[in-house]
């Protein structure tokens, strides 16, 4: 598991089976998401407007790259890396060989999280209060899709993508193949954040609440919420069989479920 540390200008590389530290690298300045590609860890520098490529097995550190302003979220869909650039209304595709700009394109107001559904790229556009598809051969804009109040973060789960809104408080199920919203339902906190797919169930972490609710995929039905110790709930990601939470309050630790 990689950990972004957004004060620290690096990132931690985490054993999973027993939580432990195996490496800090440093990255750029102001680091805040992070990909993997299969081989190499992309992290977005949003105070350096670049992305810095590290060697999975061991932090090498492979090369930096400049992107758009305020760059945020980054994504690999299986050929090429994404990054959404918030302060151009942009997103930008690489190479991730080299490093290379393949294409800019413009996309809605703000854009911030990526999700990749197999097939189009999906952008959430935190002051457009929707989410664009895109197709990742040319950028193309294929359509927007009215969704929550500043919508966050987004996860596919595989037919459908999960969409929460700290703003409402609330997690929508979005139909990808025709951009239907097929529910809205209470997040079990406030602050709602992260959203991460299990491969059964959809889990969503409010961050003032310090908690996660799991839903089932199916249908949205509340499977349970869950306190977790440390505060400030940041982040979610999942690693094929636990749960991990990042937490704002407590800056240096992660909790495991």
């Amino acid at each position: 598991m990689w950990i972004v540390n957004y004060g620290d200008n690096d990132v931690t590389k985490i054993r999973v089976s027993d939580g432990n530290i195996l490496g800090t690298f440093p990255v750029g300045q102001g680091p805040v998401f992070a990909a993997f590609d299969g081989a190499n860890v992309w992290v977005t520098n949003n105070g350096a407007n670049s992305v810095t490529e590290l060697r999975a097995s061991d932090g090498t550190l492979l090369g930096t790259f400049p992107v758009g302003n305020q760059c945020n979220d980054v994504l690999f869909d299986g050929t090429n890396i994404w990054v959404t650039n918030d302060a151009d209304n942009t997103v930008t595709k690489l190479r991730p060989s080299d490093g290379a700009i393949l294409g800019t394109y413009p996309v809605g107001n703000h854009p911030n999280w990526l999700a990749f559904d197999g097939t189009n790229i999906w952008i959430a556009d935190a002051f457009g209060n929707t989410v664009q598809e895109v197709r990742p051969s040319d950028g193309t804009v294929l359509g927007t899709f009215v969704v929550g109040n500043h919508p966050t973060e987004m996860a596919f789960d595989g037919a459908n993508l999960w969409i929460t809104s700290p703003i409402d408080n609330t997690v929508t199920k979005l139909r990808t193949s025709d951009g239907t919203v097929l529910g809205t339902f209470p997040s079990g906190g406030t602050g709602t954040t992260a959203v991460v797919f299990d491969g059964v169930n959809v889990w969503v972490g409010s961050y003032y609440s310090s908690s996660v609710t799991e839903f089932r995929a199916s249908d949205g039905t509340v499977l349970g919420t869950f306190f977790v110790s440390g505060g400030a709930l940041s982040q979610l990601a999942f690693d094929g069989a636990n749960i991990w939470a990042t937490h704002g309050n407590s800056p240096g630790t992660a909790s495991k479920l």
